[in-house]
């Protein structure tokens, strides 16, 4: 992806019904020179257990180093949103959404965590990132506890 055209930004989006239909946007990093970390935190994060159709609800923490482009964040969200009615299993959910902002960021570094709440009495917390962080990126905790009746 080099289109550089943003189509969500400044517009009236009400949003996707499935994330394959949502389209994650990108604009060019003025710091592109800087070895930094960015953080999307979206304690709100909701989808569908593919079983039962109940929601399940996590903490998403996205860290990333940006290389040219930096993730567009309203378009983020809306791909993110688009995974209320979307049934799937917390890992799938959770390594896809690292998958598709490396693929259309293109960042140096990425790591994605997603603190699940509980299904059937088990949480599933899912670690995903692209390979080793980059030397000297200053890497913050994730700030997310361990469960223990998380909320």
């Amino acid at each position: 992806m080099t289109d550089t055209h943003l189509t969500q930004l400044g517009q009236d989006i009400r949003g996707f019904t499935s994330p394959e239909q949502a389209v994650l946007e990108r604009v060019p990093n003025p710091q592109k020179d800087a070895l930094y970390l960015a953080r999307f935190t979206a304690p709100e994060f909701t989808s569908l257990c593919p079983v039962t159709g109940q929601p399940d609800f996590a903490t998403l923490m996205i860290d990333y180093a940006p290389g040219d482009w930096l993730i567009e964040s309203k378009s983020l969200k809306l791909y993110l949103g688009s995974f209320r009615n979307h049934g799937a299993f917390h890992e799938d959910c959770t390594v896809a959404i690292g998958r598709k902002i490396v693929e259309i960021g293109e960042p140096k570094w990425l790591r994605i965590g997603g603190y699940w709440y509980p299904r059937g009495g088990i949480p599933i917390d899912v670690f995903w990132q692209s390979g080793p962080a980059p030397e000297g990126l200053w890497l913050p905790d994730q700030g997310v506890p361990p469960y223990r009746g998380r909320g």
